[in-house]
C-alpha cells in the first residue's frame, strides 16, 4: 500500500477517535489546516501542528450541556455560567462560533469550534461573515456528516458562489493557480457587462449588499440591482467585488478574535497567540535566509 494512502487512512482513524470524545449529535464535523494537509511554504515543516476541528450542531445548548459533562476542563471560566450563556455568546458575538483551543486529545493538541447548523447554512448561502463558509471553500477533511440535505445543498452553493466571485475578480484569462481554490478546466473569455451582471446577481445576498454600500453615494439610496448593473459595466468590477468581500471578512475576524479572549480564557489566549507569532516568525526567517 502506498505510504501516502496509509497516512491518509491512519489520519482518518485518528480523527474518528478524537470525535468519539465529544457528544455524538453533530451534523457536520471537519478538520483543516497543516495538521491534516501538508502545506507548501515556510511553515511546511512545522513540528506537531495543532489540529483544527469544527463541529456543526443542531442544538448548541443541548450539545454544550453534554460536552460540559464530558469535557468540563475544555472551557474557560464561562463554563460556570452554563450552556445557555455559552450558546448565547456563541451565536450573538463574533462569527457565530465558540472555540476551545489548546486541548490535548488522543495525544494530539487540538482546537475545536462549535457552530449551529442553522447559522452555518445561513452563512453558506448569504455570506453573512464568511468565517466558516470561507473555511469550507478551502481543502477540508470531512470526518462526519449526517443526511441533512439542506446543509449539503448550502455547501454546494457556497462553492459555486466562491467560483463566481473569483471569476469576477480575475482578469479575462487566468490559470488554475490564479483561483483561490483549485477548479479544473475553468476558463472565461471576452467578459461582457451582461455576463458580469448575470454573475453579480447570483452572488450571496450579503456580498451584494456590501457592494451596494460601497458604490451607493450618500442620499441616492439606490436598490441593489441598479448598483450591480453599474458595477457590471465598470472596468474595476473585480476590485469592487474584492472590497465587498473584505468588508465582510474583516469585522467578523476581529470580533471572533476578541470573543476568543473570553471563550478560551486569558492564559490559553496568550499561549495560542504566542504559537501563532512563533509560526509567523519562523516563516519570516525562512524567507530571509
Amino acid at each position: 500500500m502506498p505510504m501516502a494512502l496509509q497516512a491518509l487512512q491512519s489520519s482518518g482513524v485518528g480523527l474518528r477517535r478524537i470525535l468519539a470524545h465529544f457528544p455524538e449529535d453533530v451534523s457536520l464535523a471537519f478538520a483543516y489546516g497543516s495538521a491534516v494537509y501538508r502545506q507548501a511554504g515556510p511553515n511546511a515543516h512545522q513540528e506537531n501542528p495543532m489540529l483544527d476541528l469544527v463541529f456543526t450542531v443542531d442544538d448548541p445548548v443541548a450539545w454544550h450541556s453534554k460536552n460540559l459533562k464530558k469535557n468540563w476542563s475544555h472551557y474557560s471560566f464561562l463554563k460556570l455560567l452554563g450552556p445557555r450563556i455559552i450558546s448565547s455568546i456563541q451565536n450573538n458575538y463574533g462569527a457565530g462560533v465558540y472555540f476551545n483551543p489548546l486541548i490535548m486529545c488522543e495525544g494530539k493538541l487540538i482546537k475545536y469550534g462549535v457552530i449551529g447548523t442553522g447559522v452555518l447554512i445561513d452563512d453558506l448561502l448569504n455570506w453573512n461573515n464568511l468565517y466558516i463558509a470561507g473555511r469550507l471553500q478551502k481543502p477540508v477533511k470531512i470526518v462526519s456528516m449526517n443526511e441533512n440535505m439542506v446543509l449539503r445543498s448550502a455547501m454546494d452553493k457556497n462553492l459555486k458562489s466562491a467560483v463566481t466571485t473569483a471569476c469576477l475578480m480575475l482578469p479575462e484569462s487566468f490559470s488554475e493557480e490564479d483561483l483561490f481554490i483549485e477548479i479544473a478546466g475553468l476558463s472565461y473569455s471576452d467578459k461582457s457587462p451582461e455576463g458580469q451582471f448575470t454573475q453579480l446577481m447570483t452572488l450571496p445576498r450579503t456580498l451584494q449588499q456590501q457592494i451596494n454600500h460601497i458604490m451607493d453615494p450618500p442620499g441616492r439610496n439606490r436598490d441593489v440591482e441598479e448598483t450591480l448593473l453599474q458595477v457590471a459595466q465598470d472596468p474595476d468590477c473585480g476590485d469592487v467585488v474584492r472590497l465587498g468581500v473584505s468588508s465582510i471578512v474583516r469585522p467578523s475576524s476581529i470580533s471572533q478574535s476578541t470573543k476568543g479572549l473570553f471563550t478560551a480564557g486569558v492564559k490559553k489566549s496568550v499561549i495560542y497567540s504566542s504559537r501563532k507569532l512563533n509560526k509567523m516568525w519562523k516563516g519570516w526567517l525562512r524567507k530571509a535566509s
